[in-house]
């Protein structure tokens, strides 16, 4: 961690993401500016930094200019999950893109860095299998899922354009599964979905068979990827896999919840979502190499942390019911 003070941007910084990252710039001493349009982020993610002198948050979308003075920006704006991001694909689309070329635009003038954080949706559903960053992908241009997915694409190359074009210090990370405490209880993502059924005791939802493996990063171990990838040699820009290798079946995720949370909850299947990839697993061979870095949380260990937040989140919410009834 750098010991010199700065000034950091981080837009989507009120997301789950983005909160847990501006929380841990702060602990470094950072001057920290979160700009966040509420859409699928939450002022309740960030309620407890704001008597921080050093935090400050802007309500502002994206897809507008926005003129500040920082040190570094990160990049994070964009709805995440499926059933936000479908929600207005067009807004979706114009977030990547315009979001980019007015952060990018920004980092211009200020000379600053900027890592933009693009995701392992740029893959679609892989034909190589772990995905290294190599790999070009194998994406539906006209599917549901691509107006997020194409719209990352496009940002990935409008950062190495201006990287390029104007020698701009830019920094890609390609982000696979994450979860943690503060994701929204309601974006559609298999580990919220799957804990918020557990606790209330309702049937948890399969899409196909369950056999299709994701892989599941805890967030603090993903801030601390991002962190690292900021702080490295220009020259290390990207893109990187940042996720973990361990692989599961989504039925073993489900029965894992099961048995975490004490639930009765029983598997219902539905017919698998379009265009939903079959694998995914990031290669992070260049990240152990260029950033030293790997996951050290195990996963039992994440969904008890997730867990208990979503629990406490349900007790607040006055959602009583209890897993086992």
């Amino acid at each position: 961690m750098s010991a010199v003070s700065k000034r950091v941007l981080v837009t989507g910084g009120a997301g789950f993401i983005g909160s847990h990252l501006c929380e841990r710039l702060l602990d470094a001493g950072n001057d920290v500016l979160c700009v966040d349009n509420y859409f699928t982020g939450r002022r309740a993610n960030v309620e407890h930094l704001l008597d921080n002198s050093r935090f400050e948050v802007v309500r502002h979308d994206v897809t507008f200019p926005l003129y500040v003075e920082v040190d570094e920006i990160y990049n994070l704006a964009c709805p995440a999950s499926p059933i936000h991001y479908q929600h207005d694909p067009v807004q979706t689309t114009k977030t990547s893109v315009h979001g980019a070329i007015n952060m990018l635009g920004l980092a211009k003038r200020l000379r600053a860095r900027i890592l933009q954080a693009s995701t392992s949706e740029v893959y679609g559903d892989p034909h190589v299998h772990p995905q290294p960053e190599s790999y070009w992908g194998n994406v539906n241009p006209i599917g549901f899922r691509s107006c997020y997915d194409e719209g990352k694409r496009c940002a990935e190359t409008l950062f190495f354009d201006y990287y390029r074009q104007h020698r701009l210090r830019i920094k890609v990370a390609r982000i696979f599964n994450t979860y943690g405490p503060r994701m929204h209880p309601k974006d559609g993502r298999v580990v919220s979905n799957f804990i918020m059924q557990a606790l209330a005791g309702e049937p948890i939802t399969i899409y196909g068979d369950g056999s299709q493996t994701r892989s599941f990063c805890f967030v603090s171990d993903l801030v601390e990827a991002l962190i690292r990838l900021m702080e490295a040699p220009d020259d290390v820009i990207g893109p990187v896999n940042l996720g973990n290798p361990v692989e599961m079946s989504i039925r073993e995720l489900a029965e894992m919840v099961i048995e975490l949370t004490g639930s009765r909850s029983e598997l219902v299947q539905k017919p698998l979502p379009h265009d939903d990839p079959v694998q995914r697993r990031p290669d992070i061979s260049l990240a152990r190499r260029t950033l030293d870095w790997e996951p050290t949380v195990r996963l039992r260990d994440g969904l008890a942390a997730t867990i208990t937040y979503f629990a406490e989140l349900r007790r607040e919410l006055g959602l009583e019911k209890g897993a086992g009834q």
